[in-house]
């Protein structure tokens, strides 16, 4: 057999390969195509048609001066303005304190197990239910504030400059149980017999930890980070819950993705929904291709 037949047949074999791969693939292509790829593309349509104030009568289309005049309202200001600030009060204490308790849980002691499971409990809850137990702890009347001696006034959560707050630790509090499987998880793959070493060379415990430890977790942390990000971008639920657009604290806590939740069910205005989708869309991406530019090359992959 000649050696063109010999790479025939290997060609046509990897052939056969791909084509059985993608049909495999075609059924998951299929539902992303519906229910992602199409609703996204929709959206840059949908930004260039305006909605008439009166309910019923068709929207026309405006280009890009719908854009323009959403991207330069004081409304948009606000709320990315509150949306930044929801992020880096969320991200930065929900990743140290994961990291906090993972350190602190990772130790051979006896019930430890039970901690661990108590500190991950968070990620199984639901934002009702956690959004319920936090505005509980908050009211004013039954809470635990003025429990404490505490009674601001207004109330925490209608507070223009601490409702923000309160509802960030409401996410960090959510995102804690996720933040530290992922550390607890970093953790047990660094190698025992590095930290040993150090110990021996006379380096001490925080040492150990801010030389050896970290540098050894930035692929965990960088992970963590990126998640945690996009994870903050999509929260909610809290504000839905617990705020509302009746509340004196709303326009100071609307961020993004609920000011497109608005949009559609109370302004049932698409068209504004479409390009908040795709500016949240664009943050949201230049946020992670910034990240995985500048941060991964402090992150240290050899163990």
């Amino acid at each position: 057999m000649s050696s063109v037949q010999v790479a025939g047949r290997h060609t046509s074999a990897r052939a056969r390969e791909a084509l059985f791969a993608y049909l495999l693939l075609l059924p998951a292509l299929a539902v992303f195509a519906v229910f992602v790829f199409y609703p996204f593309a929709e959206n840059f349509k949908l930004a260039l048609y305006e909605n008439p104030p009166f309910p019923g009568l068709p929207s026309h289309y405006v280009g890009l001066h719908q854009v323009s005049h959403v991207l330069t309202s004081t409304a948009f200001s606000q709320s990315l303005v509150s949306t930044i600030f929801f992020v880096l009060m969320v991200v930065p204490i929900g990743l140290f304190a994961g990291l906090a308790l993972a350190v602190a849980a990772h130790r051979r002691l006896r019930g430890i197990a039970v901690y661990r499971l108590i500190f991950s409990s968070s990620i199984v809850s639901s934002i009702a239910v956690a959004a319920v137990i936090f505005g509980t702890l908050m009211d004013p009347v039954v809470g635990l504030l003025p429990w404490l001696g505490i009674n601001p006034h207004p109330a925490l959560l209608e507070n223009p400059t601490w409702a923000l707050p309160a509802i960030a630790v409401i996410s960090i509090w959510q995102f804690l149980g996720l933040s530290f499987i992922i550390m607890s998880a970093g953790l047990q793959s660094v190698p025992d017999e590095i930290l040993e070493a150090a110990a021996i060379d006379g380096a001490s415990a925080w040492t150990r930890f801010w030389r050896v430890t970290v540098p050894l977790l930035s692929p965990t942390l960088f992970f963590a980070l990126v998640v945690g990000s996009i994870f903050a971008f999509q929260s909610f639920g809290a504000i839905d819950i617990l705020i509302g657009p009746q509340n004196a604290a709303f326009e100071h806590v609307n961020v993004l993705i609920y000011y497109i939740y608005q949009a559609l069910q109370v302004q049932s205005d698409p068209g504004l929904a479409a390009v908040l989708s795709i500016v949240l869309f664009l943050i949201t991406l230049t946020l992670t291709a910034a990240q995985l530019r500048f941060l991964e090359r402090r992150v240290t992959y050899a163990r």
